[in-house]
Order: structure tokens, then sequence, then C-alpha cells
């Protein structure tokens, strides 16, 4: 047997129907819809504020690379310029050694020129005391007699105004 609906059962069904239609709609569907129009707006902001996240964070990026470049190139300049300063120190402290040696060597040449003329002024002043002695101990055994003393320097005194 094939169930035909009644017309009764087709009007009740209809009216209940559109009656809880009307009270959804009046009810449910108002809160629901408001319930999803938040939802997409929440996720439209999310969504911005996700891209707005993502280009700050590529702009922290650029910036973070551009001031670890500049930090590099800070970093070389400064050892340039320690190098250079090396280089310069090294040089003046040779320049200063090597006219601290040339003012020792001086010194020293000087000290030992000047020893060097006390030295042979000590020995020509010992030279010239032995040939004294020596010649006066010459002269007296050769001239023990007054006359043959006489003689002698008269000798000399010819001899120094001939000259």
């Amino acid at each position: 047997m094939i169930i035909t609906p009644s017309f009764g059962l087709f009007f009740w069904t209809a009216v209940i129907f559109l009656l809880f239609f009307v009270l959804l709609r009046r009810f449910a569907w108002k809160p629901i819809l408001n319930a999803l129009g938040e939802r997409e707006e929440t996720i439209a902001n999310s969504l911005k504020q996700a891209d707005q996240a993502r280009a700050d964070m590529e702009r922290l990026q650029a910036d973070n690379q551009a001031l670890l470049k500049e930090a590099r190139a800070e970093r070389d300049n400064m050892l340039k310029e320690a190098g250079q300063m090396k280089d310069q120190i090294i040089g003046e402290a040779r320049k200063e050694a090597q006219a601290a040696a040339a003012a020792e060597r001086e010194k020293a040449r000087a000290q030992i020129e000047a020893e060097k003329n006390n030295a042979l002024l000590e020995i020509k002043d010992t030279a010239a005391t032995l040939a004294v002695s020596i010649a006066e101990k010459l002269l007296r055994k050769q001239f023990d007699n007054q006359a043959a003393q006489e003689e002698y320097a008269k000798s000399l005194i010819s001899e120094l105004n001939n000259n």
C-alpha cells in the first residue's frame, strides 16, 4: 500500500513549517548571521594584522640587514684604522730607537775619543818624563866635568841661533 498524504496533514505540516521558519528567522537567523559577520570581520582583521606583521617583519629584516652591513663596514674600518695606527706606532718606535741608538753611538764615540785623547796625553806625558829623565842621566854621565857642560851649552845656543 502506498501512503498518500491527506490534505489536513499537508496543511498542518506547512503551517508548522512556516511557523518554525518565522520563529527561526526572528530569533535564530539574526544572531547566527551576526555571529558569522563578526567572525568574518575578526578573520579579516586577523588577516590584515598578519599581513601587516609580515610587512613589519620584512622591514625589520631589511633594517637588520642594513645595520649588520653597516656594523661590518664599521668593523672593517676600525680594523683598518687599528692596522694603520699599529704601523704608525711601530714606525715611530723604530725612529725613536734609531735616534736613541745614534745618540748612544755618538756618545760612545765622543767618550772613546776623549779616552783616546787622555791616553795619548798620558803617553806623551810619560814619554816626555822618561825622555827628560833619560836625557838627564845621559847628560850627567857624559858631562861629569864643568868645562864639557859649558861647551855643550854653547853649541846648543849656536844651533838655535842658526835655525
